[in-house]
């Protein structure tokens, strides 16, 4: 199965510049057999940047309307973006978004074609494996399983994130476990084991490769440092 390496800028850079060189540096250095990588700039940045797959960091739960600010999955599609992040834990805790709009988002981006990477992980103290499936059960809810060929569940405990408390390969063993059981119950073991799965939370180029080697993940969500040229294109070249 192709390694999937996927850069979340999250709101950054500032300039189009700063954004233009990082998207350079990548593209020239960051093609590795059997592995496809993916940018997620800010939306302005989006129709800019050519070169290698995009995605878009989120997506409306609207289709078009009077909607002041939204971005639609059927705009994105038209600039052939390939991807969209949903369920990201900061779109969950900063803009309220529960169970049931992600849900709306996810059909929302299937329906006009696009591929969704759909983050799932626990806070701190909560108990992994209900949070996973709770997450999985009502994210999904109405996915029709040929439409599970276009989804990728990407696991970020939330407590991993930007922290420098990178997850165990055995605590990532655990909720690939957990989150191929749920999709078992949902869709079948052919659909689960044919689902690719990432893992994200603090992944450095440190720690990349153990994650690839002996986390039973498809790839990896990269946070911060994705914004560092030369750390990025040695986690792309961990998959080697």
């Amino acid at each position: 199965m192709e390694k999937l390496i996927v850069a979340n800028w999250k709101l950054n850079p500032i300039t189009f510049k700063e954004a233009k060189d990082l998207f350079g540096a990548v593209k020239k250095h960051a093609k590795v057999k059997n592995t496809q990588v993916v940018i997620c700039p800010p939306f302005v940045y989006l129709p800019l940047l050519k070169g290698l797959s995009l995605g878009s960091q989120n997506i409306s739960s609207e289709q078009k309307g009077a909607f002041t600010g939204e971005i639609s999955a059927l705009q994105l599609k038209d600039l052939n973006i390939e991807y969209v992040i949903i369920g990201h834990s900061e779109r969950r805790k900063h803009f309220s978004e529960t169970n049931e709009t992600v849900n709306k988002k996810i059909k929302m981006a299937l329906e006009a074609g696009l591929k969704v990477i759909f983050c799932i992980g626990e806070n701190e103290g909560e108990e992994k494996n209900t949070i996973l499936q709770n997450q999985i059960t009502k994210g999904l809810a109405d996915v029709l399983p040929a439409q599970m060929e276009q989804v990728v569940i990407a696991y970020e405990p939330v407590w991993a994130i930007g922290t420098g408390k990178n997850c165990s390969t055995e605590e990532t063993k655990s909720a690939v476990e957990s989150i191929k059981n749920t999709l078992i119950s949902l869709y079948g073991s052919q659909i689960a084991e044919n689902t690719r799965i990432l893992y994200g939370g603090s992944v450095n180029s440190t720690n990349s490769a153990e994650y690839l080697k002996n986390g039973e993940v498809n790839g990896l969500l990269i946070g911060g440092a994705s914004l560092k040229p030369d750390e990025f294109i040695a986690i792309v070249k961990s998959t080697e």
